[in-house]
């Protein structure tokens, strides 16, 4: 691959930096064996944080054959147009055999145009052959709808890594040295393996791994460079049986499985040679069946405690003292609605008294922070659902003045964005104005009592929206944008011919054809459809 013109950009040198604060990392001679670039389409600060990177990196590494290394965009490599870099051998792109990417927001899609086209490898599959890496995707976005990236890549893993990996490295190392046809051809008998060219309409089945057991998933490397520096991180559990039917944790990662305690205790220990507390990570991490045995064991040895999440309902007093008792300084909680009506259109489950009551014990327990989620522009909302909103965080503000425990309450808001594969994906977005307006009537109210208020912007939930219930004609903007800005947006929709309200101005039919039913969730359409209707059933 040595051969290979490089991009004209220079290289950013921030890898080294963190490489010498790192431990765990993996170095290993390239003699041999199969270079794979473990590519993370944002900053190494925020991809470090997530699990997914650290278990596909330490799988690839498994295997002899096989050299895994790390590649992130940063701000530098944006801004200065600097080609993405690896972080253990500081090569380029174009050095490697495979680029793995690993996609978890709609947002990154830009940044993986730019990491292709600043390494000197062209943008579409169809334009590259043996003298290229062969190009790859996994990752949430990718098993919900791969279609707007599809034309960019070779093949797009659908499903979890680990039943994937095992059967897509032997392929690899098998087909790399030959024909790039006859290796695509290969990998698209492959079971969760999609390959554009060669798949004429056959749905690909998503993978998951059926005993998290087998798969233990801890933080692989640690580093302070992270926005959860501080923490050893643990995957308790994955996907989520709850089913509200905006979630795409519901139909991506269902059916909830959990890592046996033993297993965790153990992984956590280990962890605690490196840091003081473990970070518990899951959608559902309460909703383990040993939860309170896994807790009180992990402050047995000493760990202190960090949590994704708390659900409201079921609440369990003693999982909070536990994670009081752990050290524990934030605690999430995610109502998503403030009216009654409004979370049984969504399938919340939780009442107002829920909410009020957890409110009231985790500041009873002295939490320092109390972060609540909304999601806003949700399917027949209304202002008086905003309303709702402040009239119910008012009174969690009253709950927590009286428990005089100094609990500081942070809100943050989301506009709604329909995702492929759940009973909302037929369904508009609200408009930019009708969201910004109510956006507007919670900042107006809540900050002067107090409540810190973040919000995303609803212009690129817009934008976000688009990427979720898009084509693989979507590539064509994506290829074209000459500046990631909502004004570089703009005018590339604009010169791409695109109708913005098609993908997220209206409501489709239920008997469309979806541009990402080429993926068999395991969710039949008939009851994610039923579960629309019950919906809409309960907006009055």
């Amino acid at each position: 691959m040595s051969a290979i013109k490089r991009g004209s950009g220079r290289s950013a040198a921030r890898p080294g930096e963190h490489l010498a604060r790192e431990r765990g990392t993996v170095i290993k001679d390239w003699g041999g064996r199969l270079p794979v670039a473990v590519v993370y389409p944002n900053s190494y600060f925020i991809g470090m944080s997530n699990l997914g990177v650290h278990t596909v990196y330490s799988q690839l590494n498994s295997y002899r054959q096989v050299v895994a290394e790390r590649v992130f965009w940063e701000r530098e490599n944006r801004d200065n147009q600097l080609q993405a870099v690896s972080v253990e051998s500081g090569r380029h792109l174009v050095d490697f055999s495979v680029l793995a990417f690993s996609v978890t927001y709609e947002l990154d899609y830009f940044h993986i145009t730019r990491i292709l086209s600043t390494s000197g490898i062209p943008l579409y599959a169809a334009d590259r052959d043996e003298r290229y890496p062969l190009v790859i995707a996994g990752g949430p976005c990718i098993t919900a709808n791969p279609m707007p990236l599809a034309p960019f890549f070779d093949c797009l893993c659908i499903g979890e890594a680990e039943p994937i990996l095992p059967v897509l490295v032997p392929a690899l190392l098998e087909g790399m040295s030959g024909q790039r046809d006859e290796l695509l051809k290969a990998l698209s008998s492959l079971p969760g393996v999609y390959v554009p060219r060669y798949n004429h309409g056959t749905p690909v089945v998503r993978q998951r791994a059926k005993n998290l057991g087998d798969y233990p998933v801890a933080s692989a490397i640690i580093t302070p460079d992270t926005e959860l520096g501080n923490l050893f991180l643990l995957e308790v559990e994955r996907g989520c049986n709850w089913g509200c039917r905006f979630c795409l944790v519901y139909t991506t990662f269902s059916p909830m499985r959990c890592h046996p305690v033993n297993q965790l205790i153990e992984q956590a220990r280990q962890g605690l040679a490196w840091r003081n507390r473990i970070g518990l990570v899951g959608p559902a991490v309460t909703d383990h069946p040993d939860i309170e045995e896994l807790l009180v064991r992990l402050r047995e040895i000493g760990a202190g405690l960090s949590i994704s999440s708390l659900r409201i309902k079921p609440f369990s007093p003693k999982v909070l003292e536990e994670l009081a008792r752990g050290g524990i300084r934030t605690i999430t909680l995610a109502p998503e609605a403030g009216s009654e009506r409004l979370r049984r259109v969504i399938k919340k489950g939780i009442s107002e008294d829920d909410i009020l009551q957890a409110i009231d014990r985790v500041a009873g327990q002295g939490i320092r922070q109390l972060k609540l989620y909304f999601i806003i522009g949700l399917p027949t909302e209304t202002d008086d659902d905003i309303d709702e909103i402040i009239r119910l965080l008012l009174k969690a503000k009253d709950i927590v003045d009286r428990r005089k425990s100094g609990t500081r309450i942070t809100v943050t808001i989301a506009p709604f964005v329909p995702k492929a594969g759940t009973p909302f994906q037929w369904l508009p977005m609200a408009p930019t104005a009708t969201v910004s307006r109510r956006l507007a009537l919670l900042k107006k109210s809540l900050p002067a009592r107090g409540i810190q208020l973040k919000s995303d912007s609803p212009a690129w939930s817009q934008v976000q929206g688009v990427l979720s219930r898009g084509d693989s004609s979507l590539a064509r903007v994506l290829a074209d944008i000459e500046d990631i800005s909502l004004a570089g947006w703009n005018r590339s929709i604009a010169q791409s011919g695109f109708d913005i309200d098609e993908y997220i101005g209206r409501s489709w039919d239920i008997d469309r054809k979806l541009p990402w039913e080429i993926i068999d969730s395991g969710m039949k359409r008939q009851r994610l459809t039923g579960e629309l209707h019950r919906a809409l059933g309960q907006s009055g």
